[in-house]
């Protein structure tokens, strides 16, 4: 078997001491909300449940704030929430909220993922382009008393995305990583479709937090490591728990040669070791995201979190019968694939090899 395994204690070997004891002290934090989720969740007593919920409301003011000041001595963690201004952090809120949500179904998870990652892309790029402008000029359904054009400026990003590739950790990291290029294609003044590296990479789930194995699959994923080299790298993910996966990814890659010109990895919610520890592991690696939840429980899950994400993009697949990338685009149905039309090719020429 063809596979590279990265163990927790390598991740945690990257973190400092001052690291780690601020995990901690994350950690003992966020432990206060325990028995005040118990008493929500028996809702026996409005007095005690409308205390309890007031109690919460002042626990996660708290562990905000102290993640908000430790993500400000760290240039290379960016968070929506922290990074723009005010007026706009009630969209990013409500929309964890609904991702969040139980009772959140399929196809408005994947809508609100949608808006999220469109987000996140003005985070990124165009939040460093606006002293530069595009201008679009485009002909409009009306030809009445002549045909009629409009004219748009929009940020010039080019220098920032045309370099770029788009690489997949499968599954959960597909849809996120077919949005992400859609939104640099939409930007690029020359219509720039990213290409696409994909990898199969899973963690040991039989495994707990502190001795987690990721395990990377060379023999199942699809990559050119001399179409890496000197790319501005981007990985796409609902979500960044432990970063493992992309630290596997890319330590394998520098071991093979590739020197990546930069790393950028976008999530939906992050938690706060799992950014650390992809900075601290990854030279000139960026976290971008959406939200910063603050710890992990046992099992590597983010706290307070919104499950499975892979699972609620993509519903969930057979025990003995993983899908494969083709059958996982199949399954989006004819909405996404037609919406994600270049980026569907890109993905099949680097499956089948054309």
């Amino acid at each position: 078997m063809n596979k590279i395994i990265l163990t927790a204690a390598d991740l945690d070997g990257y973190l400092s001491d001052a690291d780690k004891k601020l995990i901690e002290t994350m950690n003992t934090a966020y432990s206060e909300t325990t028995p005040f989720f118990k008493t929500i969740a028996a809702g026996t007593d409005k007095a005690s449940v409308k205390n309890a919920e007031e109690e919460l409301i002042r626990i996660y003011d708290k562990v905000g704030k102290t993640m908000q000041a430790i993500v400000k001595s760290e240039p290379a963690i960016h968070v929506y929430s922290f990074d723009t201004p005010k007026e706009v952090h009630g969209e990013a809120s409500r929309l964890i909220a609904k991702l969040r949500n139980p009772k959140t179904g399929h196809e408005e998870f994947v809508y609100y993922v949608q808006r999220a990652f469109e987000l996140l892309f003005n985070l990124t790029f165009t939040d460093n382009a606006l002293t530069k402008k595009n201008y679009l000029i485009n002909q409009t359904p009306v030809n009445v008393p002549t045909q009629n054009y409009a004219v748009h400026k929009i940020p010039d990003v080019d220098a920032l995305i045309e370099n770029t590739v788009m690489c997949v950790m499968l599954r959960g990291a597909l849809l996120p990583s077919m949005i992400v290029s859609k939104e640099i294609q939409e930007y690029s003044s020359s219509n720039y479709v990213t290409p696409f590296a994909l990898f199969r990479i899973n963690r040991d789930d039989s495994k707990k937090e502190f001795n987690m194995e990721y395990i990377l699959d060379l023999d199942k994923s699809f990559f050119d490591l001399e179409k890496l080299d000197g790319k501005d790298l981007i990985f796409a993910d609902p979500m960044n728990a432990t970063g493992g996966s992309l630290v596997t990814i890319v330590k394998y890659l520098q071991e093979q040669g590739v020197k990546p010109k930069s790393i950028k990895f976008i999530n939906v919610i992050s938690a706060l070791k799992g950014s650390l520890r992809t900075v601290r592991a990854i030279e000139n690696a960026e976290v971008y995201t959406l939200w910063m939840d603050p710890v992990l429980n046992e099992l590597a899950y983010i706290l307070p979190g919104l499950g499975d994400a892979g699972d609620r993009l993509n519903g969930m697949d057979a025990k003995y019968n993983p899908r494969n990338i083709i059958q996982l685009i199949a399954d989006y149905g004819a909405n996404i694939s037609s919406l994600y039309r270049s980026q569907v090719q890109k993905i099949e020429q680097t499956v089948l090899g054309e």
